[in-house]
């Protein structure tokens, strides 16, 4: 599990190209001028469910896609840097999973963006923290908290013209995923004391402590004892 924290250029590479990929659409509505908004999720309707897919790389504005890239971006890396083993399938099945919610509880109109994406990769990564016990990944959740705490009053109907079913489906979705692969974590490095089998009076660091705390510069070397083998014969006189 270590290899989770090791980088590689996966790390920043696939964030980058995630949201490059949104901006070349953005870039391709502007240039073609077409509006792709009408694939995005429309709840409740069988034509609606294409938007599962693609409403998270179409954005209504390059205000919208302004403020989704840079949390995509440091969100996805954290992710790829602190879970690498299941990041793939976040990703996936983050789309898909918070998509269908918010098809099946959004209000009827399309609902576009990376921003359910989002939510769930903020979800994920704090809960998953939590969750993990693992002093670098509370960390991790420390830190989301407190560069993108405010997020979650946006899962609230506060704000006109804002999905916020998108964001709750994405909230839920990585909560659900932070408890379903709750195995797949790192575990802490475990010393050499604290293993089950460890015999304090055969620790070589130790040795070099007396009963009293005194430190021993120089350990006199152990002899063995040199076995002794006793052959003994036995004399039987010949009668005849």
């Amino acid at each position: 599990m270590q290899e989770q924290f090791k980088f590689s250029p996966g790390v920043i590479g696939y964030p980058i190209a995630f949201v490059l990929m949104i901006w070349i659409v953005f870039w391709f509505e502007i240039r073609f001028n077409v509006n792709l908004n009408k694939h995005g999720i429309y709840p409740k309707t069988l034509a609606g469910l294409q938007g599962v897919v693609f409403s998270p790389f179409i954005h209504s504005g390059i205000k919208h896609l302004y403020s989704n890239s840079i949390p995509l971006f440091v969100l996805s890396t954290a992710l790829f840097y602190f879970y690498r083993p299941i990041a793939w399938k976040v990703l996936g099945y983050g789309i898909l999973m918070s998509g269908l919610l918010t098809w099946s509880i959004g209000r009827p109109s399309f609902h576009i963006g990376a921003s359910g994406l989002i939510y769930v990769l903020f979800s994920f990564t704090f809960f998953k923290g939590i969750f993990a016990k693992h002093y670098r990944l509370i960390a991790l959740s420390l830190l989301v908290i407190f560069l993108y705490g405010s997020m979650v009053w946006s899962i609230l109907p506060i704000q006109e013209g804002v999905s916020w079913e998108g964001h709750l489906s994405g909230l839920l979705t990585g909560l659900l995923f932070a408890l379903i692969f709750r195995r797949e974590i790192a575990k802490p490095k475990k010393y050499i004391w604290e293993h089950d089998d460890y015999i304090e009076d055969q620790d070589p660091f130790l040795k070099h402590f007396d009963e009293n705390g005194n430190f021993i510069e120089r350990l006199e070397p152990e002899i063995e004892e040199e076995q002794i083998t006793e052959i003994r014969y036995n004399f039987k006189e010949n009668e005849d």
